[in-house]
């Protein structure tokens, strides 16, 4: 009768110790294949240069992450060249070009619009992780305050009522979710950061926010008491 308990503690020793192994070597791997992933890609410009001037052909062999370091000195020199006064004259003449195109403004513009509010340091998009009653009441999920509703919006919303644009992220890909506007009162702010937040939701709830940061907390009042 000892044997098969023996046998027992044993598979779950080794199940235990695999598991762990696979925890420990998981992140690392696939943090190395998005690495390699990201410099293979960008190694392709390259061979935007003159045949003469590719590495191969003037040292005899190909100097990995070199194609890094060529995109940060082409992103470096684009960004100093728009933020003069001539370069913010031109890149304006090419938005409008692009702008009257008919099927290219609609992609250029809103892809436009996405990077600049993801992107720029003033941004309102994904300020404070919140929770919000979705898809129906008493049940809840972690959205983001996402800027500010247009005018246009907040017109046809019922009176009476303050709501505010969030954003619903899906699991475990945050990148697609739900557009929702909601009441003021019916939202809950939370106490960590939105990096915390993030991190929550791709894990599946899995992974726990380190510390609460008391600085994110409450860019939104507290919630009314319902009439």
């Amino acid at each position: 009768m000892a044997a098969p308990a023996e046998g027992s503690k044993i598979g779950k020793a080794l199940k235990k110790y695999l598991l762990t192994g696979i925890l420990v070597w998981l992140p690392l791997i696939v943090t190395v294949w998005v690495i390699s992933y990201i410099v293979n890609a960008a190694d392709q410009l390259i061979n935007i240069l003159p045949q003469q001037w590719q590495p191969l052909n003037r040292l005899g062999f190909n100097i990995p992450g070199l194609g890094v370091i060529a995109a940060v000195v082409v992103l470096f020199f684009t960004g100093l060249f728009a933020a003069n006064v001539l370069g913010r004259k031109i890149i304006e003449g090419w938005d409008s070009l692009l702008g009257r195109i008919p099927v290219v403004k609609s992609i250029y513009s809103s892809v436009k619009k996405v990077s600049e509010s993801l992107l720029s340091d003033s941004r309102q998009s994904f300020k404070t992780p919140v929770l919000v009653p979705f898809p129906q009441a008493d049940i809840w999920t972690v959205a983001f305050v996402s800027g500010n509703i247009p005018a246009a919006i907040a017109a046809g919303l019922p009176e009476g009522e303050r709501y505010l644009p969030v954003y619903v992220p899906t699991t475990p890909n945050p990148t697609g979710g739900y557009y929702i506007m909601v009441r003021q009162r019916d939202i809950r702010p939370l106490n960590m950061s939105v990096d915390d937040a993030l991190k929550y939701v791709i894990s599946l709830g899995m992974v726990m926010p380190d510390t609460p940061t008391a600085e994110i907390a409450a860019t939104i009042p507290p919630p009314a008491n319902p009439q």
